[in-house]
């Protein structure tokens, strides 16, 4: 009992100490706890500056004490925090804003923009935590790696440096990086930024496809040049390389007006720059066929159409800009050459008529605002025709060379001289007082006197009549003053060679005299009340059989008042001298064409009309135009038209000749060259032009059944005719002697009096 007792006591007495040693364990550890938190307290408070004062922890902190010290620090803390938060977050925008690709690196990636994220093909947050170094190839990765470490350390290390990206696609980019070493938190960091320096390179894949881009765009004929978004060439094909004279490596950064100019055609002034009015802008910059691009690397010049364009990425930020120049050279050469040509002659090289005449339009206009006074000059050579017949017109055409040449030395630069006709010129002197100009009249006209033209065995001499009229506030139209002027040098030549006549009002009431205004007047009159009369003449084949040839030639005649119809030789000289040709063939052309639609000419099967048309005519560059829309409007097919044309007519107007007989003949129209045989210039002709008939000037059939030598003339043209697959028409056959002749010596068709006199069409219908 009193053993179980004792066992009893040592039990509880175990029991309470076991509970004490419990109690005392925990106590100690809160103790220690209290003092690690007062130590870990201290610490913060040392740290983050706090006030010491604030935990009081002298001794042994209590509860109180300690959370009160808490709270303060945590809210501390939460400002500290803030502000660090919205540092870190101005830092972010910061590095989002600049162009380039740029990453923070300690031991691995801490930061990367969006462009460094879109240069490799992995999200920024993703790359967190890598290492620059397994994003480059095998070949670079120690490089990276090395610099990366010495520049960390202060040692000696390449600040800038370039490598080759892969890119999480495959694609590969030539960089330039750049490390910049920073402080983050007391510890080294590096700034890498990234540059690209060429264009990114496609993947193995993809390499295939892009050098048949590059291939295709070295193949096209426009140069192509592309910039980044402050306008510095990255790049440039064949075509602009050969255009800017540079190659693509060495425009590379620089810009487009390092490399060329651009110009005016016209002015030479400077166009600026289309690359930064593009970027600027962001629109489409256009430069015409006007623009002049002058190579800066030496002394090239090619007219240019450019246009540059921005090019802007997905999210429609610019990126770049586009220049494409288009080499237009050739054409403005051409296009300068047609409007030369089409405002020159082509025999001499001066202005042609037309624009002679646009340039005196421009004149009278300045004179007529009282600014200043010009004098056109009216020159007719005189004995030209002498040339012509004894040597040809190849002798003629030399000789008018010699004298275009002759009278640009003896004006001003200032002045011009133009072509008018045949063996007619103009010059206009511009802003010259009328003394001067009758001054410059008499040089011409003693140097053309003196003038001697030599032509193989055989020398001319040949003398011109000159008139002149003052330009002023007070002149009349063009006409007027064209006018004036050709019956002043009319007057000059009635009163002898080397004349020069300065017009006068004295000159109409000559004119009048001499009946030339009256006819003009009639002229005038009968285009305006349309009394002209059509009048034909029959056509006959010699051969028997079907003919295909003209059956019959119309003729114009103008009826004066109440009496018969006037012939044409007394109107049609009026017609010329006042340039109203055009005007009377028009009204034949329309006139025989509409009585053919109507049927009120027939034209027999298989035959044609025949219609002559003016040298005047043939200068008239809507004339052409005006006669196939008679065709339109009259349905008569062109096969039953044969137009004659003179053989002087044609060469005095060449260029529109050949267009004019060229197309209508491509219609089915036929053509005839009248007067053969009248020049001894006429062979050299007939290769170029598209001809069906030649008509045997009438001199050769007069009398031909005894003249032996218009029987070998015409023997002689008629042999060329069969030569060239030509038909041959004889007119001005008066007798029956010469009808017989004329067969004989194989003429293909016969017109003249033995045939049939001219009768009116309405008669002869």
């Amino acid at each position: 009992m009193p053993t179980m007792a004792v066992g009893g006591a040592l039990i509880a007495l175990g029991a309470c100490a076991l509970i004490f040693l419990v109690l005392w364990r925990r106590e100690r550890q809160r103790r220690a706890a209290v003092a690690n938190l007062g130590a870990t307290l201290h610490t913060i408070a040392h740290d983050n500056r706090f006030d010491r004062r604030v935990l009081a922890l002298n001794g042994e902190p209590t509860v109180n004490a300690i959370r009160e010290a808490v709270n303060e620090i945590l809210a501390k803390l939460a400002e500290r925090n803030a502000q660090a938060l919205e540092r870190d977050t101005l830092f972010d925008r910061l590095m989002e804003s600049v162009s380039e690709a740029v990453i923070v690196h300690r031991e691995s990636i801490e930061f990367a923009n969006s462009r460094f994220g879109a240069l490799v093909g992995i999200a920024p947050k993703d790359l967190i935590g890598r290492k620059l170094g397994e994003l480059v190839p095998n070949e670079y990765a120690e490089l990276v790696t090395d610099n990366i470490r010495r520049r960390l350390a202060g040692e000696p290390a390449a600040e800038r440096y370039e490598i080759e990206l892969v890119g999480a696609q495959g694609q590969v980019s030539r960089l330039e990086l750049a490390t910049t070493p920073l402080n983050l938190g007391g510890s080294p960091a590096l700034l890498v930024t990234a540059i690209e320096m060429t264009p990114r390179r496609s993947s193995p894949a993809q390499s295939q496809d892009r050098s048949r881009a590059l291939a295709t765009l070295d193949s096209i004929g426009e140069g192509v040049i592309t910039t980044d978004a402050r306008g510095r060439i990255d790049y440039m094909n064949q075509g602009a390389e050969t255009l800017t004279g540079l190659s693509g490596a060495a425009a590379a950064g620089k810009l487009l007006s390092d490399v060329v100019t651009l110009v005016d055609e016209g002015s030479r002034k400077a166009l600026g720059d289309p690359v930064r009015q593009s970027l600027a802008t962001g629109a489409r910059v256009t430069l015409g066929r006007r623009a002049l691009l002058l190579s800066k690397q030496g002394s090239n010049e090619f007219s240019i159409e450019l246009s540059a364009a921005p090019i802007r990425a997905a999210n429609q930020e610019i990126t770049g800009a586009v220049i494409i120049l288009h080499d237009v050279t050739e054409m403005s050469g051409i296009a300068r050459q047609m409007s030369y040509q089409a405002s020159h002659d082509a025999l001499t090289g001066l202005v042609n008529r037309r624009e002679f005449e646009r340039r005196l339009q421009e004149a009278l206009e300045v004179a007529h605002g009282g600014r200043t006074s010009h004098v056109l000059c009216y020159l007719d050579l005189d004995r030209f025709k002498a040339v012509n017949d004894t040597c040809g017109h190849l002798a003629g055409d030399n000789m008018l060379r010699e004298i275009a040449t002759l009278l640009k030395d003896q004006v001003r630069d200032s002045d011009t001289v133009g072509r008018l006709g045949g063996d007619e010129f103009g010059l206009l002197l511009v802003g010259c007082p009328l003394e001067k100009a009758r001054q410059i009249a008499e040089d011409v006209n003693h140097a053309i006197n003196d003038y001697r033209f030599v032509w193989k065995d055989k020398i001319f001499s040949v003398g011109v009549s000159i008139g002149l009229i003052e330009i002023g506030q007070e002149s009349g139209t063009l006409d007027d003053v064209m006018s004036a002027a050709d019956s002043a040098c009319y007057i000059a030549k009635k009163q002898g060679t080397m004349h020069v006549h300065v017009y006068s009002s004295r000159d109409e009431a000559a004119a009048r005299h001499r009946g030339e205004i009256q006819w003009l007047q009639k002229l005038q009159i009968a285009l305006r009340d349309n009394r002209f009369e059509l009048y034909v003449q029959p056509i006959v084949a010699t051969a028997e059989g079907p003919s295909t040839g003209p059956a019959l030639e119309v003729f114009v005649r103008m009826m004066d008042g109440e009496a018969a119809a006037v012939g044409p030789s007394q109107f049609l000289k009026t017609a010329e001298r006042y340039r109203l040709m055009p005007l009377v063939d028009r009204w034949v052309v329309q006139t025989a064409l509409a009585a053919i639609g109507r049927g009120g000419l027939k034209v027999p099967e298989g035959r044609s009309i025949a219609i002559n048309i003016a040298g005047q005519t043939l200068g008239d560059t809507q004339f052409l135009e005006f006669v196939v829309d008679c065709f339109d409007r009259t349905g008569v097919a062109p096969s039953q038209i044969c137009f004659e044309v003179t053989e002087n007519s044609v060469v005095s107007n060449l260029d529109y000749a050949r267009r004019f007989i060229g197309v209508l003949h491509g219609m089915g129209c036929k053509f005839a060259l009248d007067n053969f045989g009248s020049g001894l210039g006429s062979f050299s002709n007939l290769k170029t032009l598209a001809m069906d008939y030649l008509k045997i000037d009438g001199s050769f059939m007069r009398n031909i059944a005894r003249d032996t030598v218009n029987q070998a003339m015409v023997t002689a043209m008629i042999k060329l005719a069969r030569t060239l697959d030509f038909k041959t028409i004889a007119e001005q056959v008066e007798d029956q002697a010469s009808l017989e002749a004329a067969r004989k010596m194989g003429i293909d068709f016969i017109q003249g009096y033995i045939i049939g006199r001219p009768q009116p069409m309405q008669a002869a219908g």
